[in-house]
């Protein structure tokens, strides 16, 4: 337990946390809406430093980050918590709890970025639950990882207040956002948020010159309206511009959402059509493996950049940051491949992550954090 960042003590013990767009004013004993930062005798604490519940190694595609190493690995951290309520959330036995509510162990920045260095990973993404809600623990690890040479990525609903944001994306290299949808009535009825402090956090990662990439997951009769969608790829466009990669990813029925269907595959393909109508150059699908869209296109001549299956990438065609075939320069964030490795990229990347996610799953801290997984679901 340490001392919050950005709040202010009101008197008569009250303190107003200035975290994100609620501005919870909390009483003393009482917590914010995240459930991790509480009010002990008119100080904020969060309770979540140091108290991941969730350590694992991802393909850097799961994020998804399809712009950034491509066949890379991240070491993804999670504490519990949200500042979001979101009905369709796939890890709410994670964000929708008390940190003494989950299983947690108890490691420092520097012993994650050393287990991070270990892993073999390309970077360390703070994903799964908010990371909003444990910024003081990804702060203090985001600064060290970069001096140990990392890079760093954080997957976030991107209503944070602007002041900690901008102290925040100093440390990092890349950010994915959850655009949930374009319309207050679905984000206050679906998330229990709202939509304008979401774009405002949009501009700002933008004008900070930090990756930015876009997901969006459409959820049948909630968000699935074409005219919404078109609006918010032209605003994604001219706020953020054409080079923004949009994710468009598949629903699956989750938590208070499980009378829903899946959502349709030609909902997700009219929803690419329509962002590659307005202009947007890179638009994919997420969540339906082995569909073309899971793969990147030049936008200049039409040949597929990076060829993937799902989270599997199978050939990598950019070379020094631009196309092979024509030449046209690919924004994101790149390693030097020549001709010869890319052809063999998926191969070697598959194998090489294996190896990695082995020799993470040997080290014994990890392996009480699964056991620790294993027994809350059982719970459940």
């Amino acid at each position: 337990m340490v001392e919050a960042r950005n709040y202010q003590k009101l008197g008569d013990n009250l303190v107003q946390c200035n975290l994100c767009f609620r501005g919870c004013i909390i009483k003393e004993d009482r917590r914010g809406t995240c459930r991790n930062r509480a009010n002990i005798n008119g100080t904020l604490y969060t309770l979540n430093y140091g108290k991941p519940c969730a350590i694992h190694l991802d393909p850097i595609e799961k994020e998804p980050a399809f712009h950034m190493y491509p066949g890379g690995s991240i070491f993804c951290i999670a504490t519990a918590g949200c500042n979001f309520r979101c009905l369709f959330c796939q890890n709410w036995t994670i964000s929708q709890q008390e940190v003494e509510n989950t299983q947690y162990i108890y490691l420092t920045p520097k012993k994650a970025v050393q287990l991070a260095k270990e892993s073999g990973c390309d970077a360390i993404s703070f994903t799964y639950s908010e990371p909003t809600s444990f910024y003081e623990y990804m702060y203090d690890i985001a600064k060290l990882a970069q001096e140990e040479g990392l890079k760093v990525i954080f997957h976030t609903n991107g209503a944070m207040q602007p002041e900690p944001l901008r102290t925040l994306l100093k440390h990092m290299d890349a950010v994915v956002v959850d655009l949930k949808g374009f319309t207050d009535e679905f984000y206050t009825k679906i998330s229990s948020a709202k939509l304008e402090p979401v774009l405002q956090s949009l501009k700002i990662i933008k004008e900070e010159g930090v990756w930015l990439e876009i997901v969006n997951l459409i959820v049948p009769t909630k968000n699935d309206d074409m005219e919404d969608i078109k609006k918010m790829c032209e605003w994604i466009k001219e706020n953020l511009g054409e080079e923004t990669p949009i994710h468009f990813s598949r629903f699956f029925p989750a938590y208070k959402m499980l009378k829903l269907p899946p959502t349709p595959i030609a909902t997700l393909e009219q929803a690419r059509a329509i962002a590659l109508e307005v202009g947007m150059h890179y638009v994919n699908i997420g969540n339906a493996p082995g569909h073309m869209a899971n793969s990147t296109y030049c936008p200049q001549c039409g040949n597929i950049l990076i060829s993937r299956v799902h989270f599997m990438v199978l050939a990598n065609n950019i070379i020094g940051g631009r196309c092979k075939f024509c030449g046209h320069k690919i924004p994101g964030i790149w390693r030097d491949v020549d001709s010869t490795q890319s052809s063999h990229q998926g191969q070697a990347s598959h194998k090489t992550y294996a190896k990695k996610h082995l020799k993470l799953l040997n080290n014994t801290i990890l392996k009480k954090v699964e056991k620790n997984l294993i027994n809350n679901y059982n719970k459940l």
